[in-house]
């Protein structure tokens, strides 16, 4: 890490050198002397630029002007192809209406978002400040940038809230199909119980009828009917056997 933070202090420096020695012809010749570099922070050592993320560089500006306000305006962004130097996209501008003191180093982020293949693109920012009304551009940062995609783990709470939102769609599309398009199981009609008689069943003869129908006292007169019907014909069994009696003893005589 170290190792990385020297780096970056170094190609600042060198960057910062450059625009003193641009910025001199400028002096001589009138116009505002303002210092601005820009570079990633220590986070962000290879300069990587994450799609979809809120990727930040830090701007640092320093006025050399003695005798003139200088005022900033704002801070903007571009991206272009790295061999063609192609406009690919200008990021959107952040106003800054700050004044810039003399000798007063003054450092500001700058934040832009980035959607493309990932790759190696090259990266312009720079401020624009206001002399007695008039707009200057100064370059804070030309150079080449890396695009990649952000990190996927699997106990992304985005992943998994998308994870189970899909799982819930899929599961409703599939249960609807199913009633929809399944046959429907055939109801199996219910068979009929068959009554058991309940009591005894008294038959006489062919026929029969069950007794729990019938009335007390219709049951008490077939009864006495019955008994009154059984001793007559004993009666009559009596008589026969005693007129064949009477017969056989005249025979004898």
């Amino acid at each position: 890490m170290r190792l990385f933070n020297f780096v970056s202090f170094f190609v600042g420096t060198l960057a910062l050198l450059q625009n003193v020695v641009a910025s001199t012809p400028d002096a001589a010749s009138g116009e505002p002397v303002v210092l601005a570099i820009a570079q990633f922070p220590e986070t962000n050592a290879f300069s990587h630029v994450v799609n979809g993320e809120r990727n930040a560089i830090l701007v640092s500006i320093e006025s050399k002007e003695v005798e003139r306000n200088v005022t900033l305006k704002n801070i903007a962004g571009s991206l272009h192809h790295v061999q063609t130097n192609k406009l690919l996209k200008n990021f959107t501008k952040t106003d800054y209406p700050i004044p810039l003191i003399e000798g007063a180093p003054l450092q500001l982020p700058y934040t832009f978002h980035s959607e493309f293949k990932p790759g190696e693109y090259k990266l312009t920012v720079w401020i624009e400040y206001a002399v007695e009304g008039k707009m200057y551009r100064v370059t804070a940062y030309d150079s080449t940038v890396t695009v990649v995609e952000p990190e996927s783990s699997f106990f992304d709470l985005k992943l998994l809230s998308t994870y189970l939102i899909v799982a819930g769609v899929l599961s409703g599309l599939g249960y609807y199909t199913y009633i929809t398009l399944a046959p429907q199981p055939k109801k199996r009609k219910a068979r009929p119980e068959v009554s058991t008689p309940v009591g005894t069943v008294t038959a006489t003869g062919a026929g029969g009828y069950e007794e729990e129908w019938i009335p007390e006292h219709h049951l008490k007169k077939s009864k006495k009917a019955k008994s009154s019907g059984t001793a007559t014909s004993g009666d009559e069994a009596s008589g026969v056997e005693s007129a064949t009696e009477g017969r056989r003893r005249k025979g004898k005589k």
